[in-house]
């Protein structure tokens, strides 16, 4: 019998599953992840076809990771099915907090990471990236994820990760530009950027920008206007 040294919570949390599925297309859909650990968890009621190491993206609340797949079961309903996944090396999984409950904490160590200290607002946030060789092309493109720390741009093509490049923005009638890089990149769905030199006080500003154009949907939403 396998050795399961991790605690596991056996709670189910509502997560955001994507990648490429066993013949080769690109997929994205909800699912609930269960007996959850800091190194994995298993996903229930999967739509589509996966096989023993593939590689796949899941966001729970605003973070994200990648896993790749080490077992598939079919599930009671026609169609579905059960899969099993574990973190990728250098990634943490996005349900840490979740995780932890059970956990004795580690001599020196924390939980999660300190960097992101801003929450990500899922909005239609237009950038521009461009490259300081001038050789290619820029990309107009809008990120569907974004705080003052970084954001995710959904694209079939995403750049390869650690690919270094410009960002420009407009915060108001501001024209903002910053060095950023791939973070994540998922083939058919989309990448993880951080802005690597964009100052403290911009940070805030561009947080502040987003929770009011944020704040602006909701209300346009209550008051059953068109966003």
């Amino acid at each position: 019998m396998e050795k399961r040294p991790e605690q596991r919570v056996a709670a189910d949390i509502p997560v955001r599953v994507w990648g490429m599925d066993a013949e080769g297309k690109p997929f994205f859909q909800s699912a609930l992840a269960g007996n959850l650990s800091c190194e994995g968890a298993q996903l229930a009621m999967i739509s589509h076809s996966l096989k023993t190491g593939d590689i796949i993206g899941i966001q729970y609340g605003e973070k994200k990771a990648r896993f790749e797949v080490i077992w598939v079961k079919p599930a009671m309903v026609p169609q579905r099915n059960n899969v099993g996944v574990m973190v990728l090396p250098k990634q943490e999984v996005p349900w840490g907090v979740v995780a932890a409950v059970n956990r004795p904490p580690e001599a020196g160590g924390h939980l999660g990471s300190e960097k992101r200290v801003f929450a990500r607002h899922k909005v239609q946030f237009p950038i521009e990236i461009s490259f300081t060789d001038g050789k290619r092309a820029h990309m107009q493109c809008s990120s569907t994820d974004i705080g003052g720390r970084g954001c995710y741009v959904e694209t079939m093509v995403p750049l390869q990760m650690g690919t270094e490049f410009i960002i420009t923005f407009w915060i108001d009638s501001e024209k903002i530009k910053t060095t950023a890089v791939v973070r994540a990149s998922d083939p058919g769905v989309g990448m993880g950027i951080e802005f690597t030199a964009l100052g403290a006080h911009i940070q805030e500003r561009l947080q502040a920008y987003l929770e009011k154009i944020d704040q602006g949907f909701a209300k346009a939403a209550s008051q059953g206007e068109p966003a």
